[in-house]
């Protein structure tokens, strides 16, 4: 795993020192060794986490007669089979990294070599004949991949804050981003929460030549329609996903460093554990996280599994103090606004990990998407139900099964539960029917907004983004595969991976491997009919059948746990970090110009009277200080690399490699 990052400025030779600033900025991404090739008018580099081929897999790494260099962020976990079908072609190898088989295979297919990789990437070559770059991110967009493009400079990196390095391009929170962030926990691709810097979108590559930028899909979330769903039985199935699932994990494990797994105590991460033991069992280590509030503690499950498999298990609690603690620091990391403080303790989890020695963890994240483990997927069938009779008393009641952890509805009236979830309750041709009443929820935390930026958003409708971004291709879905579509392209890649998944990982230079998004395991999900994924409320269906008899009974028949962490206590408990008033007082507030002061002052007194809050309040007083601290960090304080915090960069010499 590593970072990449680099820029081609048409009106002036690149300066190493630009990019040895970009690359320090993101050393926490490779802290093992650093490199940079320049040439004329472009300079680009990596930062390297090494796990294959430590020895010779540097990087840039160019072709056998130099016209082609490349930088590479990720794994790819079928290097092994590539680099034999590369060799019979006539390819000279010097390393054996899987870095060099896609500089070979690009040299062999061009952009289509990406439909051959099996990974998690984001990379950039540099063609010398053509005077272009190529830059390419994985079809789920496990790894990040950002950009910046302006009249005569083009700029890219793994991470925003590399960018930033660059002086030309300007630091500027965009009022847009903010308002998408508040609706969809995340903008909506290719946008970021600061003007001018784009992501390249998940399955997708770009194309940069003579100042003119070309961006294409190469890959796309493809669900069954009715009439084409996979046609074997379900025993069929669960042989397929078994055979599928088990070659994914397999690959995963290649590494020339201890590779771990995270134990979260649900079916997922225990699923990849039983198959980790199944092929490799000497190297069975877990890594695990607890809370001392029990109402966020899935401890108990955590333990039954890791002495279930017998693994060499490290555990610990995290405190609401420990979460507040770290979350300066997730911002920074995230690069974005947060709803939730889950990421914190995740930063604590591969912070955990790195103390042990240990750079490379499998986990399960994808499983819920792929195969129906989220409530909102239940929440959509229920709403579905209960649209056929929306004047009954009895179907709402449904609902209460599924948020056992919020005591409010637990307690309320069939009333009160339309009141809340009856939201737009007919309008279930909308493809966005399944995450209307989410996003309307989230939505509310734009209230708080100052009344000049609500002035500035007035003619702004964040649906709009999403609605030209689906461009009519989930016409033809059934619910559920609508509500995974939009939970895997939207919530997945853009807030799930980058601040639960890539990022907290790499903070501490951890790096996540992802089985259940291998994307053939991805696209014969997408190929189920639905009731093999979700029958009435029993969720993943096909995951349960294939784990039967290898998982504690336990864990597979638990009720679905959100994964949260607190928030009310972290933040507003005796022993809050005094950063938190400081970014929450009325001055800091008005400063930024983001927040309304009082609005935001009478949702602090109204959590801080210890009075009921509701998930919204929680969520709203998340996203407030997070952009308070996303403000702070990047465009208030934000300062460039100094000369005395360069780290050392080897510039990489064409004369370097003889073949």
């Amino acid at each position: 795993m590593c970072g990449i990052a680099g820029y081609f400025d048409s009106a002036n030779l690149a300066k190493p020192i630009i990019v040895n600033r970009m690359l320090s900025r993101i050393q926490h991404r490779g802290p093992d060794e650093c490199g940079i090739y320049l040439n004329e008018h472009i300079g680009f580099g990596n930062v390297r986490l090494s796990i294959i081929d430590i020895e010779n897999g540097k990087q840039p790494l160019p072709n056998e007669d130099k016209s082609l260099w490349i930088v590479f962020n990720g794994e790819i976990f079928n290097y092994v089979e590539l680099r034999r079908e590369l060799k019979s072609k006539g390819h000279f190898f010097r390393t054996h990294s899987d870095t060099e088989v896609i500089i070979h295979l690009y040299e062999e297919y061009g952009e289509k070599c990406l439909s051959k990789l099996n990974g998690q990437f984001a990379f950039s070559i540099w063609d010398k004949r053509k005077k272009e770059i190529f830059l390419a991110r994985d079809r789920i967009g496990i790894r990040p991949l950002f950009y910046y493009n302006a009249t005569n400079l083009f700029v890219y990196g793994s991470e925003i804050k590399a960018i930033f390095e660059h002086p030309e391009v300007k630091r500027k929170i965009s009022v847009e981003g903010i308002a998408e962030t508040f609706t969809f926990w995340t903008t909506i691709s290719p946008n970021t929460v600061f003007e001018g810097i784009k992501e390249c979108p998940p399955g997708h590559f770009i194309k940069y030549k003579n100042g003119k930028i070309i961006i294409q899909k190469y890959w796309e979330l493809n669900f069954a329609t009715e009439g084409h769903y996979y046609q074997g039985s379900f025993e069929e199935a669960q042989a397929e996903f078994n055979e599928l699932f088990r070659d994914s994990i397999k690959i995963r494990l290649r590494a020339d460093v201890p590779v771990a797994a995270y134990l979260s105590g649900g079916i997922d991460s225990s699923a990849t554990t039983a198959y980790i033991k199944e092929i490799s069992p000497d190297i069975l280590q877990t890594f695990s996280i607890g809370f001392t509030e029990k109402e966020f503690d899935e401890s108990h499950f955590q333990n039954l599994a890791s002495a279930y498999f017998k693994t060499k298990h490290t555990s610990f609690k995290c405190t609401p103090n420990e979460v507040a603690e770290n979350f300066p620091k997730v911002i920074w990391h995230c690069e974005m606004p947060l709803l939730r403080t889950s990421p914190s303790p995740m930063f604590s989890l591969s912070k955990k990990v790195k103390e042990n020695n240990i750079k490379v963890v499998i986990t399960g994240e994808g499983a819920d998407e792929l195969l129906a483990g989220y409530n909102i997927f239940k929440e959509n069938q229920i709403r579905h139900f209960w649209s056929k009779f929306p004047d009954s008393n009895i179907r709402p009641l449904l609902l209460k099964k599924l948020y056992p952890y919020i005591p409010a509805l637990q307690s309320a009236s069939p009333n009160v539960l339309k009141l809340f979830f009856g939201y737009k309750l007919l309008e279930t041709d909308s493809p966005i029917y399944s995450h209307l009443l989410r996003w309307r929820n989230s939505s509310i935390i734009n209230r708080h907004l100052h009344p000049n930026i609500l002035e500035k958003l007035s003619s702004f409708n964040p649906y709009s983004a999403i609605l030209k971004n689906l461009n009519g291709e989930m016409k033809n879905m059934d619910s559920l595969a609508k509500a995974q579509y939009l939970e895997t392209i939207v919530f997945l890649s853009g807030y799930l991976l980058s601040s639960q998944g890539d990022r907290m990982g790499m903070a501490n230079s951890v790096e996540g491997r992802y089985p259940f998004l291998d994307h053939r395991l991805v696209e014969f999900c997408c190929s189920l009919p639905p009731e093999y994924k979700l029958k009435g409320l029993n969720e993943k269906v096909l995951l349960k059948a294939v784990m039967k008899g290898r998982l504690p009974d336990e864990i597979i028949k638990r009720s679905k746990q959100a994964y949260r962490a607190p928030i009310l206590n972290s933040f507003l408990g005796e022993s809050a970090p005094d950063y938190i008033k400081s970014n929450l007082c009325k001055n800091a507030l008005e400063s930024t110009g983001i927040f309304n002061s009082e609005s935001v002052s009478k949702l602090l007194n109204k959590m801080s009277s210890k009075k009921e809050c509701s998930e919204i309040d929680n969520m709203s007083l998340t996203a407030i200080l997070s952009t308070q601290l996303l403000h702070k960090l990047f465009i208030k304080e934000f300062t460039y690399v100094k000369k005395s915090e360069l780290i050392p960069c080897t510039i990489r010499s064409e004369n370097e490699f003889i073949d």
